[in-house]
């Protein structure tokens, strides 16, 4: 699988989701800069966390227009699986590219610690490595992760199964207090109409090394590598 990731400024995570990349892969990614206007031929598209351009605007607003954005909704189009991680999420709902807004995090403050996600959807690209209802366990790094939709554009997510990941207990239990960022329904990660495209909050990049507190994360880019192989 030849992945590439591409950083803007202000984006932090890049080389996390490098290294995860190549420890699972055994390929190292290509790195592209935010003002290319034209991207290599891949497998699979990657937008790292971080803070695009100080998180001015609405976060992920201003990365949303960078060149590079051009020739990854053309990828999209294509059905180049694209990856957003936190900052990449924000990007590609700015973007156009999957539905809804991040709006800033219901407790008013930055969240960084781990989380129990539940695997709402195992029939894609990206979650082949689990299994429908398994519960996973990864890190949060955000101010701005609280996912938010209208009913309708919610219910249809939802009826066509793209809902990727849910904020769950660790008994997988959508509750209140396993949702501190506020998401609509618990929602940690969407697809878009074709499943090709996957945004999602937590990092499961830091989330591939037992010297990281868990190894959950790996399913989901063992099962990309093994499906794009």
């Amino acid at each position: 699988m030849k992945a590439a990731v591409i950083t803007f400024p202000g984006s932090n995570r890049e080389t996390d989701m490098l290294d995860a990349l190549e420890r699972i892969t055994g390929k190292k990614p290509l790195r592209v800069w935010h003002a290319d206007s034209e991207l290599p031929k891949v497998d699979l598209i990657v937008i790292p966390g971080g803070f695009s351009y100080g998180d001015y605007l609405r976060c992920g607003a201003m990365a949303a227009h960078s060149p590079i954005m051009r020739e990854v909704k053309a990828r999209a189009a294509a059905g180049t699986p694209i990856l957003g991680v936190c900052n990449g999420f924000q990007i590609l709902c700015e973007a156009g590219l999957l539905p809804g807004v991040l709006l800033v995090n219901e407790t008013l403050k930055f969240h960084c610690f781990d989380v129990h996600l539940r695997v709402e959807n195992s029939q894609t690209v990206f979650t082949s490595g689990y299994s429908t209802g398994q519960v996973i366990r990864v890190p949060v790094a955000h101010r701005d992760g609280n996912y938010f939709a209208d009913p309708e554009t919610l219910d249809r997510l939802e009826g066509e199964g793209r809902v990727a990941f849910r904020y769950v207990t660790a008994d997988g239990v959508p509750t209140k207090e396993a949702n501190k960022n506020g998401s609509a329904r618990n929602i940690a990660g969407i697809f878009n109409e074709t499943k090709t495209v996957l945004g999602l909050m937590p990092h499961p990049e830091d989330a591939t090394d037992p010297i990281q507190g868990s190894t959950d994360g790996i399913g989901l880019f063992r099962g990309l590598a093994e499906a794009l192989a």
